[in-house]
This record gives C-alpha cells, structure tokens and sequence, in this order.
C-alpha cells in the first residue's frame, strides 16, 4: 500500500508563490509517475501538471510558464512550484502517485495509483 501525503499549501497574495511537496511512503514499490489535479471551487477537477520518474513532464496550457513540476527520486517527493499566482489558480490541489510493485511470488507487476487528500491554495489579496 502506498500512501500520498501533500503539504505547502497556504494563502497568497496575487502575483506570490508557493511550493507544493507529495511524499509517497510504504514499501517495495517504485515510483512512476507523479500527478497533480486541483479543484477549484464550484468545478471540475483538472489535469494541472504530471512528470514520470524518468523526467518526463506535461502540463495544462493554463500554468505554463508560472509553475514547474519537478521530482526527487531518492525521496520519493515531487514538488509543485507555484509562482505568478492569480485569483483564478485558487484550488484544492491534489497529488496522485502511480506505483508499479514486483510480487515475488508469482513474479507479477502491480500497478496501482494512490491518491493525497489534498492541500488548499487561495490566491487572494
């Protein structure tokens, strides 16, 4: 079982930055790919940025250029630099891990994705 935790979240002024970590901890698993979502209040829950262990990255045409996904394979943590905040960008930001795991016994990969509960960022003057 693997277990996703997301701290740094907070409130900020408009045009200020923060920096999001995920901790994904348990044991006998590797690291994939590391996602974040938000759900901003009243709507959907969107895609905000995602890395591969191998450093693969993507993200939503919406924060290009203002927040950089990055990760630490020693850690198992990923980060989310926020910057250039807006208004708009205030949300439940939320980390998911897909893992792969080796089952001795029948020799078998799992592959699963976990989930944090989530940390809150407003953007407000």
């Amino acid at each position: 079982q693997v277990q996703v935790e997301e701290s740094g979240g907070g409130l900020v002024q408009p045009g200020g930055s923060l920096t999001l970590s995920c901790a994904a901890t348990g044991s006998g698993f590797s690291i994939k790919e590391m996602a974040w979502h938000r759900q901003p209040p009243g709507k959907q829950c969107e895609l905000v940025a995602s890395i591969t262990w191998g450093g693969g990255i993507n993200s939503a045409d919406s924060v290009k250029g203002r927040f950089t996904i990055s990760r630490d394979n020693a850690k198992n943590t990923g980060y989310l630099h926020l910057s250039s905040l807006k208004p708009e960008d205030t949300a439940v930001y939320v980390c998911a891990v897909e893992t792969s795991t080796y089952n001795d016994h029948d020799g078998s990969i799992t592959l699963l994705r976990s989930w944090g509960q989530g940390t809150q960022v407003t953007v407000s003057s």
